[in-house]
C-alpha cells in the first residue's frame, strides 16, 4: 500500500518504519527542510530517533500534495488542534476513496469532537473509512523494535482487519475493534490522568498514590466512554489500561513529563517552554471535562488537571481535592 504519513515528529516517524516494514511505500509529510533531508539523504531523522535507520522504503517530503495524491492511506501524526486547518488546506488533495488512519491521542477544543469525528466532518468521508491507532506506544521503544502490542479501530470490522494486517510486523501487533468510541476517549483520557500521575511524581509521592490515581483515572474514562456509547470492555485492554499504565508510568511520555515540571514547582507557563513536543493533555483537558459536562459525567481527576492547567490551581490543591471528596461505594455508577 503507498501510504501518506502527515507528521515527522516521534510518533509518526516511528509509525513510518512499522508500516515499512509491514511491506508498504511510505512518504513523510514535514514542514522541517533539515528533517525531510536527513531521511531522504541518510534514512534517518536523528532530531527524534538518532541512532534508528530508517527502510528504504520510507522517503519525506516538504510538499503536502506530493505526499497525498499518491496516497491509498492517508495517516494523520498531527497535533489535535491543528488537525481541521491542515485538512480544510489539503481537501484539494484528498482522492474521494483514500483511507484515513488517524494516531492522534486528543479531543478538539471548542467542539468536543473526537479525531475520527473531524476527519469525517472536514473531507466528507464515510465512517468505514476512518480507523484509530491506540494503545500503549511510546514511539522511542518501538523505533528500537521493542515487542508492542495497540489496538485499530474502525466501525467496519472488515476494513478493521485491513488495517491490522497493514500494520502487522514482527515486532509490532494490531488487535482490531470496531469501537471507535472507547479506543479514542481512552487515548485522549490517559494523557489528562498521565499529567496528573506525574504532578505527584514531581512531588515525591509515592506508588500507592500514582496506583490510586491510575486505578480511578481508568474508572473515569470507562465513565466517559460508556456515556458515549462506548463498549466498557475496550478500557481493559489495549486503548484502556495499556495505554493508561505505560503513560503514567514511563519518563518518555510527555505528558507525564509536563505533570513533573508542574509538581515540582515550575509554573504551566515554564513548563511549555522547556517542553520540546506536543503535550496533548494541555489542549485535551478542557474538552474533555465539557464532554463530560455534556453527557453528566463525573470526572474529579479531570477537573482538577482543568484547574491547574487553565484556571491557576496550584498542583497541591489536585492530590488534596482527590483525598478530600465525598466517600462512595467503589462501583457506584459505570465503572466508578
Amino acid at each position: 500500500m503507498q501510504v501518506a504519513m502527515m507528521g515527522s515528529g516521534s510518533w509518526g516517524t516511528a509509525c513510518a518504519m512499522v508500516l515499512a516494514d509491514a511491506g508498504n511505500s511510505v512518504t513523510i509529510w514535514g514542514r522541517d527542510r533539515a528533517v525531510v533531508d536527513d531521511i531522504n539523504l541518510h534514512h534517518r531523522n536523528r532530531v527524534y530517533h538518532p541512532g534508528v535507520q530508517l527502510p528504504d522504503s520510507v522517503t519525506a517530503t516538504l510538499n503536502a500534495s506530493e505526499a497525498i495524491e499518491a496516497a491509498e492511506l492517508l495517516v494523520l501524526a498531527l497535533p489535535s488542534q491543528v488537525v481541521r486547518a491542515h485538512l480544510e488546506g489539503w481537501h484539494s488533495y484528498v482522492s474521494s476513496q483514500v483511507n484515513f488512519m488517524s494516531l492522534i491521542k486528543g479531543i478538539e477544543l471548542n467542539t468536543s469532537l473526537r479525531m475520527s469525528q473531524v476527519i469525517e466532518q472536514v473531507t466528507g468521508a464515510d465512517s468505514s473509512r476512518v480507523s484509530v491507532l491506540s494503545g500503549p506506544n511510546l514511539a522511542k521503544e518501538i523505533a528500537e523494535h521493542q515487542p508492542t502490542a495497540t489496538t485499530i479501530a474502525c466501525i467496519d470490522e472488515d476494513q478493521a482487519k485491513r488495517m491490522q494486517a497493514t500494520f502487522m510486523t514482527d515486532y509490532f501487533r494490531p488487535y482490531w475493534t470496531s469501537d471507535v468510541v472507547g479506543t479514542e476517549i481512552g487515548g485522549a483520557v490517559k494523557n489528562v490522568i498521565a499529567l496528573a500521575n506525574g504532578i505527584a511524581v514531581g512531588m515525591g509521592l509515592g506508588e500507592n498514590t500514582q496506583a490510586s490515581l491510575m486505578t480511578r483515572g481508568l474508572a473515569e474514562m470507562a465513565r466517559l466512554g460508556v456515556a458515549l456509547g462506548a463498549d466498557p470492555l475496550t478500557f481493559q485492554g489495549l486503548a484502556g489500561i495499556g495505554d493508561l499504565v505505560a503513560t503514567c508510568q514511563s519518563p518518555l511520555s510527555r505528558n507525564r513529563s509536563f505533570g513533573e515540571s508542574l509538581g515540582r514547582g515550575l509554573t504551566v507557563e515554564e513548563t511549555i517552554k522547556i517542553t520540546q513536543q506536543t503535550c496533548e493533555a494541555y489542549r485535551s483537558a478542557q474538552p474533555i471535562i465539557d464532554l463530560a459536562h455534556q453527557h453528566g459525567v463525573t470526572m474529579p481527576i479531570t477537573e482538577q488537571v482543568v484547574q491547574v492547567l487553565h484556571f491557576g490551581r496550584s498542583p497541591r490543591e489536585l492530590v488534596r481535592a482527590f483525598m478530600t471528596r465525598d466517600i462512595k461505594a467503589e462501583t457506584e455508577g459505570v465503572g466508578a
